[in-house]
């Protein structure tokens, strides 16, 4: 597979374009702030863009949207419409054929109630669901319980090998795997849903206490 991961400005925000090898089919993720440079580079490498998607709704993953599809034609999508070329719904379990690929979206309501992550190949975009070392931002109630089963019962449950590439480069590398996280993210080696909040809710005292930018 195909994958690269563009700085799109904003903040630190990164945009990705991931592509089937044989049939040079492309989809494009979280196209933010500067839409025409990842067009650019998909028309350079001779890809052809299938599918836009965008993990969340919020302003800083969606504000390329208009200038995407006026570039490629095609609709971005988010969690709960409908592709209108492929007639799929874009929903918990749904598979995008891509060539010799599929892409599954995977619902990790927390961050947004809209909050998804793509699996493809080897490679999982999690949006603001999960960063390198850290995880997305919540509040201290039913988001922060939502994000923790979303991260366990579904992004945990995937193989070790699995690249994570994330929403922003907040954490201490651009990507990651599923297992370096389960070892090394602070989030995830919490024992129980009540360590996981009572760290959201002093993380600038565990930074400090960490050296943690």
């Amino acid at each position: 597979m195909y994958l690269k991961q563009f700085r799109t400005g904003g903040d630190r925000n990164f945009g990705y374009l991931a592509a089937d090898e044989v049939s040079r089919q492309a989809f494009i993720v979280d196209p933010s702030n500067d839409p025409s440079m990842i067009v650019h580079h998909a028309n350079e490498e001779g890809l052809s863009i299938r599918y836009i998607f965008c993990t969340h709704g919020h302003y800083d993953h969606t504000n390329g949207n208009e200038e995407i599809s006026r570039l490629t034609g095609r609709v971005p999508l988010l969690y709960g419409t409908v592709c209108p070329d492929a007639g799929l719904a874009v929903e918990d379990g749904a598979v995008f054929p891509l060539g010799e690929l599929e892409i599954r979206i995977i619902h990790t309501p927390g961050h947004t109630a809209d909050s998804m992550c793509l699996y493809a190949g080897d490679a999982l975009f999690t949006g603001d669901t999960l960063f390198v070392g850290k995880v997305g931002g919540t509040d201290l109630g039913e988001q922060a319980r939502r994000e923790y089963r979303s991260l366990h019962e579904k992004l945990m449950t995937l193989p070790e090998n699995t690249r994570v590439f994330p929403g922003h480069d907040y954490g201490t590398a651009p990507h990651s795997t599923i297992g370096e996280e389960k070892k090394t993210n602070p989030f995830l080696t919490q024992p129980d849903l009540e360590s996981f909040i009572d760290l959201k809710k002093n993380w600038a005292a565990y930074k400090r206490k960490h050296g943690i930018a």
